[in-house]
C-alpha cells in the first residue's frame, strides 16, 4: 500500500489520531510510520519529521504522512562506526544504504542509524551514492557541520576511491576532466591491478571536484564503466564496485591533520568474482 495525506487540523488532536482518522490506517501502523520518519509537520516555519505519535497538535497545524508499507518493511543494512571524534564521527556505509532518508522515511538511512546509535544530533556533511560503499563523515552540531561542509565545498579534502571496472586499462595519474552536467569536473585514475581472465581492472580514483555521479560518468566516458553500474554501464550480480576508502583533511576544529583509511574487511574490492 502506498498513499500520502496532507491535512491541516481543525481542532486539537494527537498526531496519531489525526492521521489514523484521515487515512483509515490502524494507529499502530501510523505509530510505526512516524517512528520511521514518514510523518512531517511544520515547526518554526520548517517542515520537519514528527516522530512522537502522542504529540498534541494544535488547530491550524499542517501534518503530512507519506506511507509506503514496502519501504517501511525494509531492514537497514549494517553500518559501522569507525571513529567517534565527539563533534563528528566517521562511518563505513555499506552498499545499498542511503546516506539520508526521503519523505517516505529514514529508518534505513545512515544518518538515522547514527542518530539512534549515538543518541546525538546528526548532520550530513557530504554524500556517497546509495549504490557505493565506504567512508562518510557525520557532524554532531551545527558549527561542526558548517566547518566540515566548507572543506568539501572548498575542495580542501583528499577523497580517494577504488573502482573495479570493465576492460583492461593500464594507466598512472590519468586525468579525466570531462564536464559533468555542464560543470567542470576533474578525476585522476591509476591502475592498481588487472585481471586478464575476467577482463577487469582495479583503479584508484582521486577527485578534485564532487559532481553527482562524477566517478561513474568519468569512467564510463573512457569506455571502462564500473562493474555493477546499472545507470552508466550494465547491471551485474555484484553491487556497484565503487568504494570510498580514504579521507584526509586539516581538521577545522582541532587544527590538526586527520586521515582515515578503511580497515579490513571493508578496505578492498575483490577482482575476479
Amino acid at each position: 500500500m502506498r498513499t500520502s495525506v496532507d491535512l491541516t487540523l481543525e481542532h486539537p488532536q494527537t498526531a496519531v489520531d489525526a492521521l489514523s482518522d484521515a487515512t483509515g490506517l490502524p494507529k499502530q501502523r501510523i505509530k510505526d510510520a512516524m517512528a520511521k520518519g514518514a510523518c512531517w509537520w511544520t515547526q518554526k516555519r520548517k517542515q520537519v519529521r514528527l516522530r512522537k505519535a502522542k504529540r498534541q497538535v494544535q488547530p491550524g497545524t499542517r501534518l503530512q504522512l507519506f506511507y509506503d508499507d514496502a519501504i517501511l518493511a525494509r531492514t537497514p543494512p549494517h553500518a559501522t562506526l569507525l571513529d567517534d571524534r565527539g563533534r563528528y564521527s566517521v562511518w563505513f556505509k555499506p552498499h545499498g544504504m542511503l546516506a539520508q532518508g526521503s519523505q517516505w522515511g529514514d529508518h534505513c538511512s545512515l544518518l538515522r542509524v547514527a542518530e539512534v546509535e549515538l543518541a546525538r544530533t546528526c548532520h550530513l556533511v557530504h554524500r556517497l551514492d546509495a549504490d557505493a560503499a565506504g567512508l562518510i563523515l557525520i557532524a554532531h552540531d551545527g558549527k561542526a557541520a558548517a566547518a566540515l561542509s566548507a572543506l568539501f565545498a572548498g575542495r580542501d579534502i583528499t577523497k580517494r576511491y577504488q573502482a573495479r571496472v570493465t576492460g583492461i586499462i593500464n594507466t598512472e595519474s590519468q586525468l579525466i576532466e570531462t564536464e559533468v552536467d555542464g560543470k567542470s569536473a576533474r578525476s585522476h585514475i591509476t591502475t592498481m591491478a588487472v585481471d586478464d581472465q575476467e577482463q577487469t581492472s582495479l583503479l584508484t580514483v582521486d577527485i578534485e571536484t564532487g559532481r553527482k555521479h562524477q566517478i561513474r560518468k568519468h569512467l564510463a566516458s573512457i569506455g571502462h564503466a564500473i562493474i555493477g553500474d546499472r545507470l552508466y554501464g550494465r547491471p551485474a550480480p555484484l553491487p556497484l564496485q565503487l568504494l570510498a576508502y580514504e579521507l584526509a583533511f586539516e581538521c577545522p576544529l582541532s587544527r590538526r591533520r586527520v586521515q582515515w583509511q578503511l580497515p579490513e574487511p571493508f578496505n578492498q574490492l575483490p577482482i575476479g568474482q
